[in-house]
């Protein structure tokens, strides 16, 4: 099969298409042909072995201290099931389905296979496999913050830093799906974006600094990592918390402190998610009430042109990867 392999750290060069073994699935494993994965900031981190501060020698410790471990990208992938497992009951052979490989990677080739009981569910009939692949991470990190460690509640006053993006993008959705009043920060070019997306008020950055406002919020989750507690406080309400979606060492020693003094909280961590997450996920899909930004698709020969976009920091949503001129919509 063709899969697209990286051997060292390094720039978006580094990334090869190449043919290698097609994986056999185990007994509680599905074997799904990808037809759509995604080039997240996380495989761009990856490549790069770009960390946050204080983070890259436990990262290198973690994922191959001179040479990376795991050498196909990919967090999210759409596809359709090929083959199962002896021992699987929830999924069978034809199968559209969409999911997510967490720190396995492995969606930048034609076929991954993953645990029945993993980040994976049946696509929605009237999403595509495009539009699938932009769901495991964005989507699921945005639900993990807002509900799981922010607690939104219907009232709250919500601000997304970094709101065009692929976590921002769903989190102004989410925040007004639990009926909060949203505001987004993005640049210039994606204010009419992110208000598309239902946000109250959007500010452009460039323009104004929303920790020197006398607006309060219950919650700013920042998916950038450009915006400390320390700026932030300030805008929290009592009780507020600051979601920090990119943190490191420092950060988690803060997190730690704050969680034994004072009412303002900083708080932050990472998620798979779960089949219940995406089914949730895929339920308000087919209900209208969120849907993926897609930027740009690329097949998967053009990964490396993909990577370097996603370098730049500017894309909107989702940088969507194809796979296959036999997929299907």
């Amino acid at each position: 099969m063709k899969a697209v392999v990286y051997e060292k750290y390094g720039p978006p060069d580094v990334l090869e298409l190449r043919e290698v073994e097609k994986p056999t699935p185990k007994d509680n494993e599905l074997l799904i042909r990808v037809y759509a994965t995604t080039v997240t900031s996380g495989d761009c981190r990856m490549r790069g072995s770009k960390f946050p501060k204080g983070f890259w020698l436990f990262a290198r410790l973690m994922f191959g201290l001179t040479r990376p471990r795991k050498k196909i990208l990919g967090f999210e992938l759409a596809g359709e099931v090929e083959a199962v497992g002896k021992d699987v009951k929830l999924f069978k052979k034809g199968d559209p389905v969409f999911g997510g490989t967490g720190f396995n990677f492995g969606a930048y080739a034609e076929y991954k296979c993953l645990p029945e009981d993993g980040v994976v569910a049946i696509k929605p009939a009237n999403m595509t496999y495009e539009e699938a692949a932009a769901v495991a991470f964005g989507a699921i990190t945005a639900l993990f913050f807002l509900r799981d460690k922010g607690k939104i509640q219907s009232g709250h006053k919500v601000l997304i830093n970094g709101a065009s993006g692929s976590i921002g993008t769903y989190a102004v959705q989410l925040a007004k799906y639990f009926g909060a009043e949203v505001t987004g920060v993005c640049s210039r070019a994606n204010l009419e974006l992110v208000k598309s997306l239902g946000a109250d008020k959007v500010i452009d950055y460039t323009e104004e600094d929303f920790t020197k406002s006398s607006e309060t919020y219950d919650i700013v989750l920042d998916t950038v990592g450009n915006i400390s507690f320390s700026r932030s406080k300030g805008t929290l309400r009592q009780n507020g918390v600051h979601l920090a979606a990119v943190a490191g060492p420092p950060q988690f020693a803060r997190m730690l402190w704050t969680s034994m003094i004072g009412s303002k909280k900083l708080k932050g961590g990472t998620t798979d998610g779960s089949a219940e997450d995406l089914k949730f996920l895929g339920e308000l899909f087919e209900a209208g009430k969120i849907k993926p930004v897609i930027d740009r698709v690329y097949p998967l020969e053009e990964i490396a042109e993909a990577h370097r976009y996603v370098d730049q920091g500017h894309k909107k949503g989702h940088v969507v990867i194809t796979l296959g001129d036999d997929r299907k919509v």
